[in-house]
């Protein structure tokens, strides 16, 4: 189902089992593999064919302080609003409640490209991609 990567299987099945909630106007949640009908309502509201959910929280999964988190999460969201890039706050949570929720930005319009490049550049293991069919991806990035 997946590419080679380097990640544990024990993430990556967490990352498969894992809600993407979309915090913002009317809330809904991504999961990997299913359309979200949502999506598809919003990237037409906006305009575009693709977004990218993605944190600059816990780093290769390694867990930060909250506040180390919320200073890379703001970084985050100076550097998307300097690139005029239109998104909106999530959590990504696993329904076990055994990780706690990260902080997350719903970016409409990124490019799969530059999602990978973005979440390579902010150290993370994988992205959540959503092209013009809805369907949400695991995207490794290692």
């Amino acid at each position: 189902m997946f590419s080679a990567s380097n990640i544990h299987p024990d993430l990556i099945q967490a990352y498969t089992e894992t809600e993407f909630r979309v915090l913002e106007g009317k809330p809904f949640t991504l999961q990997v593999g299913k359309v979200c009908s949502d999506l598809l309502v919003a990237h037409k509201s906006q305009r575009v064919e693709c977004s990218a959910f993605l944190t600059a929280c816990n780093p290769f999964s390694q867990e930060l302080t909250d506040e180390a988190n919320t200073e890379r999460q703001k970084a985050l969201a100076k550097e998307l609003a300097s690139r005029s890039l239109v998104f909106v706050d999530g959590v990504g949570k696993h329904p076990s409640n055994q990780w706690p929720g990260e902080p997350s930005y719903l970016i409409y319009g990124l490019t799969l490209e530059a999602a990978k490049t973005l979440g390579a550049r902010l150290d993370q293991n994988a992205i959540i991609w959503t092209g013009s069919d809805g369907t949400p991806q695991l995207i490794f990035l290692r």
